[in-house]
């Protein structure tokens, strides 16, 4: 279900969609989920899940803390690439993607995604601790600092998703250590 939305959109996704993509028949699935809300919050829980045992290596505390964002953002950049060959269409954050379609219309789901989106913040948030910490950056107010790391990457990945170009990504590292205003410049990744 979440490639289904991912690709398209929760609106467009049917139940059939999803039985068929599952290999399941329609009785099945109202047996187990009364609504495709709730396959979506299993879905989406899920997922989350499975991503923050990567999460939890990108961003281990044995990885200098600047080197934990930047490596995340060398994933986001890697997952897009992937994604584009799948697709053929860069698609940005699955998040967000369905967080601005459904904000307004579906309080469960904001919610979960806001939860969510909270946990992910936690791990930049950490980084810039440690690296105020160990005198790399100057960051008394890590949280707030997070979240415009956070949004900065989740802007591009927006960007990159509506005009389908992966070139949007190109600056996620040099502009990260500006917005953190790190002692050294990040290189560039190169375009493949």
């Amino acid at each position: 279900m979440i490639e289904l939305i991912w690709t398209g959109s929760y609106g467009s996704t049917s139940v059939d969609q999803i039985c068929e993509r599952a290999g399941v028949k329609k009785g099945s699935f109202y047996h187990f989920f009364e609504s495709k809300t709730d396959l979506a919050l299993a879905g989406i829980e899920h997922s989350w899940l499975e991503h923050r045992k990567e999460l939890d290596q990108t961003f281990s505390a044995v990885v200098p803390p600047l080197e934990r964002i930047l490596h995340c953002f060398r994933n986001f950049r890697q997952e897009q690439e992937e994604l584009l060959k799948k697709h053929g269409r860069v698609l940005g954050c699955p998040v967000h993607t369905l967080g601005a379609e459904i904000s307004t219309v579906d309080d469960r789901l904001r919610n979960k995604l806001q939860e969510i989106l909270g946990q992910f913040i936690l791990y930049y948030e950490s980084a810039i601790r440690d690296a105020h910490a160990q005198g790399i950056i100057k960051a008394p107010d890590a949280p707030a600092l997070a979240r415009i790391v956070f949004a900065y990457s989740e802007g591009l990945l927006l960007h990159a998703r509506m005009w389908n170009d992966l070139s949007y990504l190109d600056e996620f590292e040099n502009g990260a250590m500006i917005i953190l205003g790190a002692h050294k410049t990040a290189t560039k990744t190169p375009k493949k």
